[in-house]
């Protein structure tokens, strides 16, 4: 079910890119379930699982990130999700500061984290005067990963409180962190591996066997009490005369206490104390993955609205155009033909192609908002509107902080780690397997037959009214010594296997760490280049529209510069959606997303 929503989540995102001219690069998570789980956000299963792979996800390019799969413990793969280089938006508008305005949207679908805030940004300045941008969150920094490693993660998997008002990026991205579906099936799965830990605890608690019963008809059985004759005819064998016939009621039972088992339930119990630390970190995975898909819907809701601002400035301007090149040529001005009217005809025509587009898109980035907020049908869920450029002067993280980040917070780090420490806890099981198991026993036999005398002597034999119990020390064992052998070399051969799959772990989240970082570094340089750019091209059109308007302007150059400023703000904007995009990458990759109330 997961990977059909998946796939559904993904084809809406990029479909809704397209259309308003962003490109969507939504992670994915996987269907996985039983002890090996499998593709990226999948969850595992028992005390040990075996690793997962890692996907690609791509915008421009996608890097590919290895990881094994085994019969062992879960340990996730990495995705790498880069922002895309879309085609531009055509449209005018200047720089702008975020307006209180609500937008809204209907239908539901999904993808990705938040933006960066205040908190998260390093005292340190840079060279240039700028703050640089942690993608670590500096208030809260200990996540659920990080926390679980000291004991058992038991965070309620609750409903995000509904919001009155429209939903900041931050609301959003925790709204979807706390309410996606792929969470719950994460939590669900942590709950299922918190139970095989506790099944592990228990495991030296005694196995009682118990029976009770009651049959008959039994026949009549009487003599002196004393191992003696038959006193009664009907007491003889060999006869159909069974005398006065009674049922028997029994009851019997025994039980082993495991007194030393040379390490092997201490180390089960080690081993499934692992499972809630791997739950915990596949889950937390899924949500850092919700989260960056949240803020990806919510950064193309941002790009598309403003492409519809910058269109309907770019619409009017060439109304005005378009009124005074009719004024000139109905005064027969040499300045203007017939063949200007086309011209500008022709770009309000390509203006309102591309409206439509982006309508389009909008329409599905709230629908992927709605699906990811978890909203019930026919609910609207409104999102705050702002402008994608960012009010403070930031820098991206350096490449050594983000990598460093990315080693401490990563929770497949966490579960791979713990994969390894349950697979080492089964190959000391195996090894003591050839030792036998002591234990003390305890039984009872308890048996009553209304038509049989009991037996009063201990010499004599009673199957009708015994009474016996017992306690004594008990050893237990197999010597099945080739199976055994076969199961050392199989644990051994997995833990080596593990081994080798947390080295390229950690390669992989090297590399995707530093693909992401090299886009954004690359996106904020062109965001800045395209920014100065637009204010050049801005004076460029007020010049060519005041010169045209005072007849001393030629056409041609009135289109150019509509065209070279329309260019440019559509290339602005997706550069600053590449920026925003990129820092929530990061935030993801690095295994810190912003803290609650960012």
């Amino acid at each position: 079910m997961r990977r059909h929503l998946d796939r559904g989540v993904t084809v809406a995102l990029v479909l809704a890119a397209g259309m308003s001219a962003a490109q969507f690069t939504p992670g994915s998570a996987g269907q996985g379930g039983g002890s090996t789980p499998g593709t990226t956000g999948t969850t595992g299963s028992g005390t040990t699982s075996g690793t997962s792979g890692s996907g690609t996800t791509g915008g421009t390019s996608g890097t590919p990130t290895t990881t094994g799969t085994g019969a062992g413990t879960p340990t996730p793969g990495t995705g790498t999700p880069t922002p895309g280089s879309g085609s531009s938006t055509p449209g005018v508008s200047g720089p702008q500061t975020p307006a209180p305005t609500t937008g809204s949207g209907g239908g539901t679908l999904p993808p990705g984290p938040p933006t960066i805030a205040p908190e998260s940004v390093d005292s340190a300045s840079t060279p240039s005067g700028g703050r640089t941008v942690s993608p670590a969150p500096m208030k809260e920094p200990a996540r659920e990963a990080q926390q679980v490693k000291q004991g058992v993660a038991n965070a309620p998997d609750t409903q995000a409180p509904q919001k009155s008002g429209p939903l900041t990026l931050a609301q959003l991205v925790e709204r979807a962190r706390t309410s996606d579906l792929r969470v719950e099936e994460a939590s669900a799965e942590l709950r299922k591996f918190e139970a095989l830990y506790k099944q592990a605890r228990w495991a030296w608690f005694p196995k009682f066997e118990i029976t009770v019963g009651m049959g008959g008809p039994i026949p009549e059985a009487r003599n002196d009490g004393l191992g003696g004759p038959p006193t009664t005819k009907a007491s003889l064998e060999g006869d159909l005369d069974f005398g006065k016939v009674g049922v028997t009621v029994f009851s019997n039972g025994n039980a082993v206490l495991p007194i030393y088992t040379f390490g092997k339930l201490s180390a089960l119990e080690k081993a499934g104390a692992q499972g809630p630390i791997l739950g915990a970190a596949l889950r937390e995975r899924v949500r850092d993955e919700v989260g960056f898909q949240a803020a990806q819907a919510y950064f193309s809701y941002q790009l598309a609205r403003a492409g519809l601002q910058q269109m309907e400035e770019v619409s009017k301007r060439l109304e005005d155009a378009a009124e005074k090149i009719a004024a000139l040529l109905k005064e027969e001005s040499p300045q203007v033909s017939q063949v200007d009217t086309y011209k500008v005809r022709f770009f309000r025509q390509v203006v309102e192609a591309r409206k439509a587009d982006v309508i389009q898109g909008r329409a599905l980035a709230m629908t992927a908002i709605g699906l990811l907020a978890n909203a019930p049908p026919g609910e609207e869920v409104a999102i705050v509107e702002e402008d994608l450029p960012l009010e403070d002067e930031v820098q991206p993280p350096s490449l050594e902080r983000a990598l460093e980040l990315a080693e401490q917070y990563r929770p497949e780090l966490t579960a791979i780690a713990a994969g390894i420490v349950a697979r080492e806890s089964e190959v000391l099981i195996r090894e003591r397997s050839y030792f036998p198991d002591f234990g003390l026993a305890g039984f009872y036999d308890l048996r009553f037959t209304t038509s049989a005398t009991r037996q009063r002597s201990p010499f004599a034999y009673d199957p009708y009214n015994d009474r016996t119990a017992g306690i004594g020390l008990v050893m237990r064992g197999t010597f099945d010594i080739p199976i055994k052998d076969a199961q050392l070399d199989q644990a051994r051969a997995e833990l080596d296997k593990l081994r080798a799959q947390e080295k390229q772990i950690h390669a992989a989240i090297r590399l995707e760490v530093t693909k992401v970082h090299g886009e954004l570094v690359a996106a904020w340089a062109k965001a800045k280049a395209f920014t100065d750019a637009e204010k050049s091209a801005r004076r460029w059109v007020t010049s060519a529209f005041a010169a045209f308007d005072l007849g001393t302007g030629e056409t041609r150059d009135l289109v150019d510069a509509f065209t070279a400023y329309a260019q440019v703000t559509g290339d602005r904007a997706k550069s600053w959606f590449d920026v925003r995009l990129g820092m929530a990458a990061l935030s993801r990759v690095t295994g810190t997303p912003p803290a609650l109330g960012e």
